[in-house]
């Protein structure tokens, strides 16, 4: 009886101790030991705070009747953001979860992001559980993991990035070609009545007239005669100089009939082989290739004419259509058109604005650093070339400069009517769709872009937004802005980031501030100090960011480092 007793309470004690271990209707609070953060801190990647957590459920811990979810929840100020949550389940529960033996327990990994706001820079990172056994709940705290989050990829600013300003088409010097040509019989170089009194050499010479008596015009004349490629090069020699000659002759005398004193430069060929060759090219002979094989095949010009006129069916076609073209001199007026200067153009934009062109107008816009007056310019533009887009997009980049993107956007979307391919207005468009972090539409704008004046910076920002930081540097190159330093710090170049931040030409808080970064992480507190001062003196505010912002933290007890910020 005594024995029997004995084997009952044993197995009692047993009982006990099993249950205690898996038949509790609670589960035990974990500590921090059991889960690892990647990173930790966290740091902003693009505008997402991305976190990956690794944890561990001990041995006996897991019932085997138990479902537990965990949520990663991002603590900032009063309020919180919950992430992704991952549910596991004992070993005796059917389902999708993650089954967790309750023997050897088991590892897992969780991952997780929270779009980025400002606050998040002092944050926690906590772990939520909610736990139940056999549908009755365990209650279970809220366990801290991380502390804080590194934003400094945060400083990104699409607002920084420099808006295309579409180009104006102004020349100060155009040049012009005005050309006629006078034809000869074959193996002549006389100058046929018939081709003298032709109409385009009459406008030829009206032409040169108007320009030599235009102050805003120069002038000069080119005479290049020609043989055909078929008598010979002793013959064609002969004739191509003499029709040079001839032709030189003629125009000195009607240059000077008309008081016009000008240049005349006169040169000849003796066989026109490329004019044949252009000729060919560009007729619908049936064997055009075949005699294109031929040039291509012998270079000495006797021999070349030689197999040519051997093709005799050819040959026939050949002169008839081909050849006599070739006999000929051709005259060009070299006309350069002297545009207004620079301040007679904007005398006549204050004066008479009507009397320029849309060239000269936005070309003006060029000549001020007068952002009012610029935008007046533009405001003409709009008004009075309203099918150009260029004025439209023009000032929708003063309105975006200025902060005023609901005009800017109007603005963009008048070009984007007029010209809907314009890539400067789709760059611009895409800064915008990238401010209301519409990605998607930013990539697909910046890829009809191509061209487009500060594409790169544009390429950099939806880059560095996206947490692609190496594409971001090669798309930025050698930009100097406080968003391509930014890219050259985040991909840890230290060096270029701060040789790119001290070629500004307009610092600002920024600047200083990332100067400020840059000299903490290679451990310059003197630079960090410095810096700080000139950043807080553009900007009373970063004071209060550096308070919190995990990239100063090993200064926090450094007594000169906090009078700073409390100044």
């Amino acid at each position: 009886m005594k024995k029997k007793s004995f084997y009952f309470s044993l197995m009692l004690v047993m009982g006990v101790a099993l249950c205690t271990t898996s038949c509790s209707s609670k589960l035990k609070p974990l500590s921090q030991n059991n889960f690892n953060v990647t990173p930790s801190p966290m740091e902003t990647v693009g505008n997402q705070v991305p976190v990956t957590i690794n944890g561990t459920f001990p041995e006996k811990w897991f019932h085997k009747n138990g479902i537990v979810t965990i949520t990663p929840i991002l603590k900032y100020g009063d309020r919180e953001l919950a992430g992704t949550p991952y549910s596991f389940q004992g070993e005796n529960i059917s389902g999708n979860r993650t089954t967790i033996s309750n023997h050897r327990g088991g590892n897992f990994t969780m991952s997780s992001s929270f779009p980025y706001t400002r606050e998040m820079i002092a944050s926690e990172l906590f772990l939520r559980f909610d736990g139940r056994i056999k549908n009755k709940r365990s209650l279970l705290p809220d366990l801290k993991v991380a502390d804080g989050v590194i934003a400094t990829s945060a400083l990104a600013d699409v607002r920084n990035a420099t808006p295309s300003v579409a180009p104006d088409g102004f020349q100060r010097i155009i040049k012009e070609a005005q050309e006629a040509s006078i034809l000869f019989v074959i193996q002549q170089a006389n100058l046929r009545q018939s081709e003298l009194n032709k109409r385009d050499l009459n406008d030829w010479k009206r032409r040169v007239e108007a320009a030599f008596n235009d102050p805003r015009q120069k002038v000069n004349v080119e005479v290049s005669a020609f043989a055909s490629p078929d008598g010979g090069p002793s013959l064609n020699d002969r004739l191509a100089a003499q029709r040079e000659k001839n032709t030189s002759g003629y125009l000195e005398k009607e240059l000077s009939k008309r008081n016009i004193d000008t240049d005349v430069y006169a040169h000849y060929t003796a066989q026109d082989w490329d004019g044949f060759r252009q000729l060919v090219s560009a007729s619908d002979l049936q064997d055009k290739e075949l005699i294109l094989r031929v040039l291509e095949m012998y270079p000495d010009s006797e021999t070349r004419e030689r197999e040519i006129k051997n093709i005799s069916y050819v040959f026939d076609e050949l002169a008839t259509t081909i050849l006599p073209q070739l006999r000929r001199s051709r005259i060009i007026a070299n006309i350069e058109i002297v545009g207004k200067s620079d301040k007679e153009i904007m005398g006549t934009w204050h004066n008479n604005p009507k009397e320029l062109s849309v060239e000269e107008l936005l070309y003006a816009s060029s000549l001020t650093d007068d952002e009012k007056e610029k935008e007046r310019i533009y405001q003409y533009v709009t008004a009075h070339f309203t099918n150009d887009y260029r004025g439209w997009n023009n000032i929708g980049t003063m309105f975006y400069k200025q902060g005023d993107y609901a005009k800017a956007k109007q603005a963009f979307d008048r070009a984007a009517q007029v010209k809907p391919s314009a890539p400067e207005v789709n760059m611009n468009k895409a800064l915008l769709a990238i401010m209301e972090n519409k990605m998607n539409d930013a990539n697909e704008l910046l890829g009809r872009s191509a061209g487009a004046a500060s594409l790169e910076e544009a390429m950099g920002i939806l880059n560095l937004l996206q947490g692609n930081y190496n594409q971001a540097v090669r798309a930025y190159g050698s930009n100097i802005s406080n968003n391509a330093a930014l890219a050259h710090l985040l991909v840890r170049d230290y060096n270029k980031a701060k040789q790119t931040l001290e070629a500004m030409e307009n610092p600002d808080a920024t600047t200083a501030y990332l100067l400020a970064i840059i000299a903490s992480r290679t451990n310059n507190f003197n630079e960090v100090v410095s810096n700080l001062r000139v950043a807080i003196g553009r900007d009373r505010t970063i004071a209060q960011r550096t308070i919190n912002d995990l990239e100063f933290a090993k200064y926090r007890t450094n007594q000169e480092f906090m009078s700073l910020l409390n100044q």
